[in-house]
This record gives C-alpha cells, sequence and structure tokens, in this order.
C-alpha cells in the first residue's frame, strides 16, 4: 500500500511539475511566424517533452549525424579506413557552409577521418558529398534501418542531381531535400550516442567528442552558459534546427527542435529560428532537469 501510494505521489508531481514546462514553451513559440516541432529527453531521469515530436520534419544538415554513424559502422565492419584518402573534385564542390568547397583545389587528398570531422564541426556540405560519393545514401539508409531507425533518411547530396537514395526518388519525400527526420528520432541516436550503443561504446564516445567541437553557437549552445554541448545543427532559408545534449547539473538533457516555415530568409546569427531554439533550449534544461 505505503508503495502504491508513493507512486501516485511522485507521478502528481510529475505531472503537476510538466504544467509549467508546456506553458514556459509554449508561450516562447506563441506568434512565431513558423512550424515548431521538438523532442527532449532527460537521459538520466526519463522525464520526457514534446510537440509533433512524431511527425516527419526537414533536417537540413542535421542529417549529416546519421550519416557520421553510418561512417564509423562501416570502418568497424572493415568496409573503409579512417586513414583512406579521399579526393575533393570539382564536381563534388558545392557552397554553403564549410571550407572545402571554397577554399580547396580539386583534385587536394584528404584521409576519411578529417572529411567526416569537417562535416560536422563545420558542417562542411562538400565534405557531406564526398563522403555519399564513397559510401552512398543509400548505405546510410540501410544502416539506419539495421538500427531500427526507419523514419530517418538520407535522401540526396547536397545541391547536387546525383546522389538520390531510393527513398529520394519517392515524390512524397522530395519536399524535404537532403534528409528526412523527426524530432524523437534524433533524440534517440541521442540516447543511443550516450549508452555507447551507436556501432560501439569507443565508437559513440567519438561520435559525442566530434559534436562537442562543432563551432555553431546559435541554438542550443547559446543559453547553455558553462554546460558542455554536443550537437549538430542545420540551415535552409525558412528553416533552423538543432540536435543535441546539454550536459547540465540537473541532467543530460537531449533534445532535437525544428523551427521551420518562416516567411523570410535572414542569414544572421539573431535569426528567429535560432533565437526560438536558443530559448527553447533553455527552458527545456531548466523544465526538464531534476530539481
Amino acid at each position: 500500500m505505503h508503495r502504491k501510494l508513493l507512486f501516485f505521489a511522485l507521478a502528481t508531481a510529475a505531472a503537476v511539475s510538466a504544467q509549467p514546462l508546456a506553458d514556459a514553451v509554449h508561450s516562447r513559440i506563441a506568434g512565431f511566424e513558423g512550424t515548431v516541432s521538438l523532442y527532449a529527453k532527460n537521459l538520466d531521469t526519463g522525464a520526457t517533452f514534446g510537440i509533433r515530436e512524431s511527425q516527419p520534419v526537414r533536417t537540413a544538415s542535421t542529417i549529416k549525424l546519421a550519416i557520421l554513424c553510418s561512417v564509423f559502422d562501416a570502418v568497424a565492419r572493415g568496409q573503409a579506413k579512417w586513414t583512406d584518402p579521399l579526393t575533393v573534385t570539382a564536381k563534388e564542390q558545392v557552397s554553403g557552409s564549410g571550407v572545402i568547397g571554397s577554399e580547396f583545389s580539386a583534385g587536394v587528398q584528404l584521409p576519411l577521418s578529417d572529411v567526416a570531422h569537417l562535416m560536422i564541426v563545420l558542417s562542411d556540405n562538400t565534405a557531406t558529398n564526398m563522403i555519399l560519393e564513397r559510401f552512398t545514401t543509400d548505405a546510410v539508409n540501410a544502416y539506419l534501418d539495421r538500427i531500427g531507425i526507419h523514419t530517418t533518411r538520407s535522401l540526396r547530396k547536397i545541391s547536387m542531381s546525383t546522389g538520390v537514395s531510393e527513398a529520394g526518388k519517392l515524390p512524397e519525400n522530395r519536399k524535404y531535400g537532403i534528409g528526412v527526420s523527426t524530432p524523437r528520432d534524433m533524440v534517440t541516436i541521442l540516447e543511443r550516442l550516450e549508452a555507447g550503443e551507436i556501432v560501439s561504446q569507443e565508437a559513440s564516445k567519438e561520435i559525442l567528442a566530434i559534436l562537442k567541437r562543432c563551432q555553431d553557437n546559435t541554438g542550443i549552445r547559446r543559453r547553455a552558459g558553462d554546460a558542455p554541448v554536443a550537437n549538430k545543427t542545420g540551415a535552409l532559408d525558412a528553416l533552423r534546427a538543432d540536435v543535441g545534449i546539454v550536459y547540465s547539473k540537473g541532467g543530460r538533457i537531449a533534445m532535437a527542435i525544428y523551427a521551420d516555415d518562416m516567411p523570410k530568409p535572414v542569414w544572421t546569427p539573431d535569426n528567429p529560428g535560432s533565437l526560438l531554439i536558443a530559448d527553447v533550449s533553455k527552458i527545456l534544461v531548466d523544465g526538464l532537469g531534476k530539481k
């Protein structure tokens, strides 16, 4: 009887404490000109919060997290080595984020490890294309299927008509661009990384170390203070996205936040979507953290 009463009390307390979090999040996104989808989980307590968390979203560059995991899997399977050279080609060079497309000459060779790091740390688009040329979008999706993630798909190379996956050929997926996922899927990947379940304990640890070096601080990192953050961002004219873990005093808060359908492009750190992600991520850390 005492155990049942204790469980009821804890469940009631959790329900009561969740309401201010929901109020705070909805208050912040009220009036935002766009669509917000998010999911967050305290990996230490299990507390969660979501808005449209299972609805498909355009990933933009957050799909690069799934691509990176698949590369680690390929190396672990002996299908590649981190020292394998990848050649910069004019065909793969594209504009946008990163340095290979604008600062490297065609013909330069870089080890796979460096290309993978640039894909995440600088969100290098050309690095992403080089990796997808080597491993293919379909191989990324086959890996995701093996680990039980079926909604997240790598659809195509960046700014190219080649490198389209089978999923990318489906008419219903064309609107998603380079990738499709859900906030829940992305948090699942983060949670498995923290548990050491992506490829191996060692690989999971290294992937998180790469994410911790991400240089985009316009979203989740913006209000994190001194708390370490492992994240990957994404941006399109009408979208800002951030997927990451905040290692807060209240727990490891994994989150995926997507702000899409903004009416006009703003390519500055104060993009409305970036500011919303920064504010909402702080609300989630405070609201889901241990009291």
